[in-house]
């Protein structure tokens, strides 16, 4: 769940109104956490692709199940896992103060 909790909120922009939801500001709604799942829902994954291209990234898919954010890549069994994967490691690297140009994209 912390994988998904950070995306949501680092990468979507989700605030956490509660422990099991977040509040999306754009839309003006609650999104409960069942209601989130794009390590196995497609398209669910593919807001996560939608925003991260908004951000300036490039998506791109090296096969079945990997997937590039710019030169971040990761592998998962399905492709919305690689997806998720992915995202995570953006919202890991941004956190370390080395990586500003992905920072600087988050912001």
């Amino acid at each position: 769940m912390i994988k998904i909790d950070s995306i949501g909120r680092r990468i979507l922009g989700w605030k956490l109104n509660r422990w099991d939801r977040w509040y999306d500001y754009e839309k003006r709604i609650f999104i409960h956490e069942s209601e989130f799942q794009p390590e196995q829902n497609l398209d669910h994954a593919m807001l996560i692709v939608k925003r991260l291209e908004e951000l300036g990234f490039t998506y791109s898919i090296k096969g079945f199940s990997k997937v590039c954010f710019d030169d971040i890549c990761s592998t998962g069994e399905t492709l919305a896992q690689a997806i998720s994967n992915a995202a995570y490691s953006i919202v890991e690297l941004s956190s370390i103060p080395d990586h500003t140009r992905i920072w600087q994209k988050l912001c």
